[in-house]
């Protein structure tokens, strides 16, 4: 007689060599314990995911695990069908063959400096992150010294850095400098979530290029050590970097009001507008008149002179008013990566190099996970697991993405791509503990350590609050 990781007691007949649920002594099967019974999967569950596709449904096997039915075609799988319904499990990931392309071609020409130590220390204060990074990034004269292993250390905590608190460090980073609180950067007027340059950055910080400068070392040192940044920023931005023309349609998502505007004057006659060459800036409360070229304002607008005007304004409202914070992001991005690297990315290749993918596709992230400590993906602690993944938000599954792997931001390439500390390294769940214990992480090995949990909710309740109090390492990272 003998126990299953599961709990169910089942018999060895060693005259067989076959086990079996059966008991021998009274010819009843094993009780199935009650923490894997059917009745644990909660409807809260169910109404998170939402029903099944038609003909499908869900059982469980008589060793406790779950799997479906599909009566359409009378077969039966382990596999969750919501898994392949992208309104629930996210969106399929872009694979590019030419972006990896690229991308290994921009790792293979950024080779590690000469005559540099062996490592880059940086310990800086979780409260004042922003401030301590500007003082000891900035402080570098030789930049190739940014290119060595970094160390990073948060102060007042115990933590060996084998990349995982890195990772954290350009997590955490990006949320403050980024942060529109700080006047540097603004959202821009579709959303409050995608990026730009604010114009009047020097009106609220007098060392503002300073900044921009201390930013673009950031950006370049997160692409250098492959690590990505928690931001987004409007397409105009990378078009920026790479030196190209900014069009009418790149305004579109950015200030569709603006856009619809222009587009009118593009495509109809505007001279009875009685407009100019000439527009308003508004600054602090204050307006004021800004001439897109000498004498603009007794320039009248008409439909000979129209596509000038709607290339002019665009020039104004994407680059000129912050060409100056730009040239500086670029002076300090440029010293870690050449602009000829750069170049040979297009402006949506670059913002999944150094921003990643937004959505998180839950198949791919599943299809490429290892299991270890008699886990395995069909085991039923795994399958609540997956199935709590799929009940989480987006921000929810970001969340728990930046708990295990020290990022929230997935790869170009989908999950096969995650990082660790020694290369490339697949996210890992480890059975350990007893079910009194939460959950913990290891982000330089992209590792969870699930414990043997009792019931689906037991396991959500002790993931979702490992997540939110997941701040700081204590022992291992």
């Amino acid at each position: 007689m003998q126990v299953a990781p599961n709990g169910r007691i089942f018999f060895i007949d060693h005259n067989e060599r076959a086990t079996t649920w059966i008991d021998p002594r009274t010819g009843r099967p094993s009780s199935i314990p009650n923490h894997i019974a059917p009745s644990t999967t909660s409807r809260t569950d169910l109404d998170q995911l939402g029903p099944l596709p038609e003909g499908w449904e869900e059982r469980v096997h008589t060793d406790g695990r779950i799997f479906f039915i599909d009566h359409n075609t009378r077969t039966t799988q382990w596999e969750d069908p919501r898994m392949s319904n992208p309104q629930i499990a996210g969106p399929a990931v872009p694979y590019s063959r030419d972006y990896k392309r690229k991308y290994e071609y921009l790792k293979s020409q950024l080779r590690k400096p000469n005559n540099v130590p062996n490592k880059f220390e940086i310990k800086v204060g979780r409260n004042n992150i922003l401030e301590d990074s500007y003082r000891i990034i900035s402080s570098v004269n030789r930049v190739d010294i940014l290119k060595t292993k970094l160390w990073v250390e948060f102060e007042g905590e115990v933590g060996l850095d084998y990349g995982g608190l890195a990772r954290e460090w350009f997590f955490l980073l990006s949320k403050e400098m980024f942060n529109p609180y700080y006047g540097l950067f603004e959202y821009s007027a579709t959303d409050n979530y995608t990026l730009q340059i604010n114009p009047c950055s020097g009106v609220c910080n007098e060392e503002h290029l300073n900044y921009f400068k201390f930013i673009g070392r950031i950006a370049g040192m997160a692409v250098y050590h492959g690590k990505l940044l928690d931001a987004f920023f409007i397409r105009p931005f990378y078009k920026m970097m790479l030196g190209k023309p900014i069009d009418l349609k790149d305004m579109e998502s950015v200030d569709s009001e603006y856009y619809n505007s222009l587009l009118w004057i593009k495509e109809n006659d505007p001279s009875e507008l009685e407009l100019t060459f000439s527009l308003d800036e508004e600054s602090f409360g204050h307006t004021s008149q800004r001439d897109l070229k000498p004498d603009g304002a007794n320039i009248p607008l008409t439909d000979e002179n129209k596509d000038e005007y709607i290339s002019l304004v665009i020039q104004w409202r994407f680059v000129s008013r912050v060409q100056d914070q730009m040239n500086a992001f670029l002076e300090g991005f440029n010293a870690l990566i050449p602009p000829t690297l750069v170049k040979i990315f297009d402006e949506h290749e670059l913002e999944l190099l150094m921003c990643g993918i937004q959505h998180i596709d839950v198949k791919d992230w599943k299809q490429n996970t290892l299991y270890k400590g008699d886990y395995h993906a069909n085991h039923i602690v795994v399958q609540w697991f997956w199935r709590v993944v799929l009940s989480f938000s987006n921000e929810m599954r970001s969340r728990l993405l930046q708990f295990v792997t020290g990022t929230s931001r997935v790869p170009m390439n989908g999950f096969k791509e995650l990082y660790g500390s020694n290369g490339p390294q697949l996210f890992t769940i480890e059975r350990w503990g007893t079910p009194e214990n939460y959950p913990r992480a290891h982000t330089c090995f992209n590792r969870i350590d699930l414990p043997p949990y009792k019931s689906y909710q037991q396991l959500r309740d002790k993931l979702v609050k490992a997540i939110e109090g997941s701040q700081g390492f204590a022992g291992v990272d």
